[in-house]
């Protein structure tokens, strides 16, 4: 899909901001949804599809060992979604040069 850089820095910003609040409040609820249908959603669209499979297997792949584990993998999540935002900032910063 060809979607200028700005959109989707602007979409990833919420979505980090979303999930971030929702792990403070350890709403699983929220993170799972969050997770399979706005992280995957925002990957594929931005190219990354491996962080669209990682949301993926987060949520579809057999039942979570614990909650600690769910979270933990959460907390991955988050940290590959803010390695994107570097990728994405670095694009956008190109574009505009």
């Amino acid at each position: 899909m060809n979607t200028s850089p700005a959109p989707i820095q602007l979409g990833l910003e919420d979505l980090l901001g979303e999930l971030q609040y929702a792990r403070r409040n350890d709403d699983l609820g929220r993170l799972a949804l969050l997770a399979y249908c706005e992280v995957r959603r925002w990957a594929r669209v931005a190219g990354e599809d491996a962080l669209a499979e990682q949301a993926t297997v987060l949520v579809t792949h057999s039942p979570q060992v614990s909650r600690e584990a769910f979270l933990n993998q959460v907390d991955g999540l988050i940290v590959e979604l803010e390695e994107a935002y570097g990728r994405v900032t670095n694009t956008c910063a190109c574009a505009r040069n």
